[in-house]
C-alpha cells in the first residue's frame, strides 16, 4: 500500500545549498528525495563533512498491519519482500552545511 520508496525532505540552514550522501549517491540540498524502504538504518551526511550525519531509523509501517487485515499473508509477505513494511524517521531533516571548526 504504501510502495517501496518513501519521500524525506531535506532542508538546510539558512537555505543554502549544499550536497548530502545517502545510499552511495550524491544529492543537491535543500530537496525532497525518494528513499528506498529497506530493512536497515541509513545515514545521510553531508558531503565534505563526515561529522555531519543523520541517521534516518527505520521502523514498521502502520500500514503493515492494515495489509494483514486486508491482504492476510499474501500481503504481508509482499510487504517484508518488497522492504514496504518500512518507513524511516525523521520525515523532515535539516542538515548544517557549514558546521562550526573545532
Amino acid at each position: 500500500l504504501s510502495g517501496d520508496s518513501q519521500k524525506i525532505n531535506i532542508t538546510t540552514e539558512r537555505s543554502e545549498k549544499c550536497n548530502v550522501v545517502l545510499d552511495g549517491r550524491t544529492i543537491a540540498a535543500p530537496a525532497i528525495i525518494d528513499v528506498e524502504r529497506e530493512n536497515k538504518d541509513k545515514i545521510l551526511t553531508v558531503e565534505g563533512c563526515p561529522t555531519e550525519q543523520t541517521l534516518l531509523h527505520k521502523e514498521i509501517n502502520a500500514v503493515f498491519f492494515v495489509n494483514i487485515l486486508s491482504g492476510g499473508v499474501f500481503g504481508s509477505t509482499t510487504d517484508y519482500a518488497s522492504g514496504s513494511m518500512w518507513k524511516y524517521q525523521p520525515e523532515n531533516v535539516k542538515v548544517d552545511c557549514n558546521p562550526p571548526k573545532k
